[in-house]
């Protein structure tokens, strides 16, 4: 059996290193909120692969289904010959999707396919091509997608040139001295100064921005943007990638707001780790694209298809939404205890709805100054002491929190434990 750092070293002379890891650690095998490395050594994952794994890894019955589905194929491309797998999960989604009226759905792999198709989908409704996004945000990193992102790096330096008719506007955070005023008025700006709002396809917004520092959209930014795209006939795509599926303490982070979006895009816990994305909107808005300029080789794979049903299942068996609140108020109570502890590193501005939990670290002499280099070396503390944790934020200084919603009470309290003798440096 290999060592982590023979692995490691292996990984170094054979993949690009244009790929990160967050830890020199590889898996062996995982259950629930729970993981093993080769060397044996076992972890409490509260990365939970980067939000993919809301029913926890291996869940019994995502896995069962998947198993069922390879007995009968693994794939016909949906475009050459269709399946119900497919069919039934659209027609799941388009019931539970915050959309107002008939809504349609498609299928993809990656959440950067559900993002670029969203777009691609409102220019064919618009007739139009140019899209506002917002400083901060993660849509993906494909060309397309990697443009709508909000974040020079590690994304966009050395990857080209930007691609004409995307704009970003700052995104509201009353720490960082934005206000939703600054927004609406930097969206004016754009309209006077370099783009009609006749000309514009789509604003394209994350509900809680997940690379950005999981900071929530205000309501009152979010029901000003419904207001706009009415006004001038723009689409408002949800990016839902890492928000979806009961992270937010709803099925889909939309339903905190009382406006409704007109596409939505979904991925990651999507599947319970099998690859699949997807895009939910306004049927007639679904339907402007012409067959054929839509779909991918393996989009909408059956096998992923079976895992995503049965995610679903798990969801209303063991009541995962519910059960997302519940794990975050615990999170967020023993951090506000953690952050009034003097012997610790210094933490500020707890957050999230839900389980999407985030802090950052700071100054011990200026809460308000960020941290990212001590936020390193409580990553690595943290995976040293047995926790996968993972760091985001437009100043690296943000600790997010993604644990399974399917973790067992004494795992989540451990991983809580962990999270303070992380912070003990």
């Amino acid at each position: 059996m290999s060592t982590n750092a023979e692995l490691f070293k292996r990984r170094q002379a054979a993949i690009a290193r244009g790929v990160g890891n967050t830890t020199p650690l590889s898996a062996q095998r995982a259950v629930n909120s729970e993981i093993w490395d080769v060397e044996g050594r076992r972890y409490v994952d509260f990365a939970g692969g980067i939000a993919v794994l809301n029913t926890g890894h291996s869940n019994p019955t995502v896995v069962e289904a998947v198993q069922e589905q390879l007995t009968r194929f693994s794939h016909t491309c949906f475009q050459v010959m269709l399946y119900e797998p497919y069919i039934e999960l659209c027609e799941r989604l388009n019931a539970l999707a915050p959309i107002s009226g008939p809504a349609k759905s498609i299928l993809f792999s990656t959440g950067a396919e559900a993002t670029e198709n969203a777009i691609k989908i409102a220019r064919a409704a618009t007739g139009r091509n140019g899209v506002i996004a917002f400083t901060g945000a993660f849509h993906g990193r494909t060309t397309l997608a990697m443009n709508l992102t909000g974040k020079v790096l590690p994304y966009k330096k050395g990857m080209g040139s930007s691609l004409p008719e995307i704009w970003h506007v700052p995104f509201p955070i009353e720490a960082h001295g934005v206000s939703v005023a600054d927004a609406l008025r930097h969206i004016d700006f754009l309209f006077k100064a370099d783009i009609a709002p006749s000309a514009v396809a789509a604003i394209i917004v994350e509900p809680v921005q997940g690379e950005g520092g999981f900071h929530q959209v205000p309501a009152d930014l979010m029901r000003a943007l419904r207001q706009i795209c009415d006004a001038h006939g723009i689409m408002l795509v949800a990016d839902e990638v890492q928000t979806g599926f009961g992270r937010t303490g709803k099925m889909f982070a939309m339903e905190h707001y009382d406006i409704s979006a007109d596409i939505i895009c979904v991925a990651k816990s999507m599947a319970g780790g099998f690859p699949l994305s997807g895009v939910i909107g306004k049927a007639e808005i679904m339907d402007a694209a012409e067959p054929g300029r839509l779909g991918g080789t393996y989009a909408g794979n059956p096998l992923a298809c079976a895992a995503a049903l049965a995610v679903l299942k798990v969801f209303e068996r063991d009541k995962l939404v519910e059960r997302a609140n519940v794990i975050g108020e615990r999170l967020k109570d023993r951090l506000r205890a953690l952050a009034k502890h003097n012997a610790l590193v210094p933490i500020a501005n707890i957050r999230g709805p839900g389980a999407m939990v985030a802090f950052d670290i700071v100054k011990g002499d200026n809460r308000d100054q960020p941290d990212p280099d001590t936020t390193k070396k409580v990553i690595q503390a943290a995976y040293e002491g047995g926790l996968i944790l993972l760091s985001c934020g437009t100043f690296a200084n943000t600790i997010r929190i993604l644990v399974p919603l399917t973790v067992q009470d004494d795992v989540l309290e451990e991983g809580i434990s962990l999270v303070e003798r992380a912070l003990a440096l």
